[in-house]
């Protein structure tokens, strides 16, 4: 019997490691799946959406709503719906590779958008944003990287040769097939479309679903990501 023994706890051991290895690519496979097709975390590096997201907020990221692309042969799948008028959406920058950006979606397809003393007009028609933070009201900045791109969107009869938009006054312009227009909701701190231009469609990955992990890392307290995180944002859903 003593000989046996040994054999059997040998197997015992071989079959316990197997199963364990089974269970953690079953995970691995799980969570590429959900990561790639549904849902990607996301953290808010920035101030550009405050009110809405603090930075130091955890985001999951809905990526099935507008269609996920499947790695490697860069198809996406059938979209739920198209991304709407007022959304928060998350893209690939336009202006550093590699960087997703959160903003949220102020004009589609067809579109003439224009900005007068920091109101903005859609279709003739100011807009009533109850989201929008104003920190700096006083300063209206400009960037020669605006009138760059604006020009060539403007509506006919806009004088193009003494066009020089700011930060507050730019437009009216016309936002094309395929093409969003985006702004922070901190709207004198972000930058936005109205210095880089137009977001495609094709690099619009998804929209925050909630906030599952948030603290405030200019905190004077020691170790501020276990000290101050914000209770009271956790499960916070942005609109």
């Amino acid at each position: 019997m003593s000989s046996v023994q040994p054999v059997k706890a040998k197997k015992s051991f071989k079959h316990a490691t197997w199963e364990w290895i089974k269970s953690l690519a079953i995970a691995l496979v799980i969570w590429f799946v959900l990561r790639t097709l549904l849902i990607e975390a996301f953290r808010i590096p920035s101030s550009s959406m405050e009110r809405t997201l603090l930075v130091g907020d955890f985001l999951f990221v809905n990526k099935a709503l507008y269609g996920a692309e499947l790695p490697l042969i860069h198809t996406r799948l059938p979209a739920i719906r198209a991304p709407r008028l007022g959304d928060i959406v998350v893209f690939d920058s336009r202006t550093e590779a590699g960087v997703n950006v959160v903003k949220r979606l102020m004009g589609v397809p067809g579109d003439t958008l224009q900005m007068k003393n920091a109101v903005l007009w859609r279709n003739g028609v100011a807009q009533r944003e109850p989201y929008v933070e104003h920190v700096d009201s006083l300063t209206d900045t400009s960037a020669p990287e605006m009138r760059d791109w604006q020009v060539n969107f403007l509506l006919p009869g806009v004088n193009r040769a003494t066009y020089h938009p700011t930060r507050d006054n730019w437009g009216p312009l016309v936002v094309p097939p395929g093409q969003y227009f985006v702004m922070g909701d901190n709207r004198d701190n972000s930058y936005d479309s109205r210095y880089w231009g137009f977001v495609p469609r094709n690099v619009i990955r998804g929209r925050p679903l909630f906030v599952y992990y948030s603290f405030d890392n200019e905190s004077w307290r020691a170790l501020p990501f276990i000290t101050a995180i914000r209770w009271s944002r956790i499960g916070y859903q942005p609109r």
